[in-house]
């Protein structure tokens, strides 16, 4: 087990949102789940890439904030395309510069491994463009960026 283990405390949904990253995150791996006497899912651990998680269903008292947000580092706009669908489907809200709410209320970070590069780039006329149309961008577009640090 790792030194460290998120642990995300659900309201009564552990079940539905294990299997629902674990198909998302197409390597994911229910590791375990306990369960009442009366079947229901107690606590949960799984893993998503190569990342461990531990789940619990603690009742409504702490729901999430952006406070705590995941990372999840893109190789592509279609990988980009790709998780954005998923986690904004049935549910979930989009906000701004790559950040998303899942329909269960947890914060993700959906980012082109392009964007360090473009928004940090050695040209810093064209990083601050590239950095401007983020700043006005929703789900992250590849392309966009580029065109942005291009220029005119």
């Amino acid at each position: 087990m790792p030194r460290i283990l998120p642990c995300l405390w659900f309201d009564d949904s552990i079940a539905e949102a294990v299997e629902f990253y674990c198909d998302v995150f197409k390597d994911a791996e229910i590791r375990n789940m306990q369960r009442m006497p009366d079947g229901k899912v107690f606590t949960a651990t799984f893993r998503l890439r190569d990342q461990e998680f531990m789940a619990l269903n603690g009742g409504p008292l702490f729901p999430f904030t952006e406070a705590v947000s995941f990372f999840v580092s893109c190789a592509d706009q279609a990988e980009v395309d790709y998780f954005w669908e998923k986690f904004t489907t049935n549910g979930g809200t989009e906000s701004r510069c790559g950040w998303l709410k899942d329909r269960f209320g947890l914060s993700w970070q959906i980012v082109p491994q392009a964007l360090p590069n473009l928004i940090g780039g050695p040209d810093r006329v064209a990083a601050g463009r590239a950095m401007q149309a983020m700043l006005k961008m929703r789900k992250i577009d590849v392309a966009a960026l580029e065109a942005a640090y291009a220029g005119p």
